[in-house]
């Protein structure tokens, strides 16, 4: 497949290349370059998937029934708690 570069500095993908990637419109792209010159494209993970892999990767450490955005709540209105206690007392 071979495609151009625009004036832009901008290249369309090959439409077969993006469905058999299952690639769809705002698909963020991570590009690297080989030390032999070569371009690599990664699709980078939406926020969604990330979520969902820390859920994976964290539920060894959540009771059940807890739910990790309510904890995350929580805490954070704790140490906003503790910001303004220091505002008081000036520190």
């Amino acid at each position: 497949m071979i495609t151009t570069i625009t004036g832009k500095n901008q290249v369309t993908l090959p439409a077969k290349l993006i469905r058999e990637l299952d690639w769809k419109p705002g698909t963020q792209l991570e590009w690297t370059k080989t030390t032999e010159g070569a371009l690599v494209a990664r699709r980078r993970p939406t926020r969604g998937e990330l979520g969902r892999e820390l859920q994976t990767l964290m539920k060894k450490y959540i009771k059940p029934g807890e739910s990790v955005v309510e904890g995350l709540l929580r805490d954070r209105a704790e140490d906003d708690a503790l910001d303004r206690k220091d505002e008081e007392r000036g520190i």
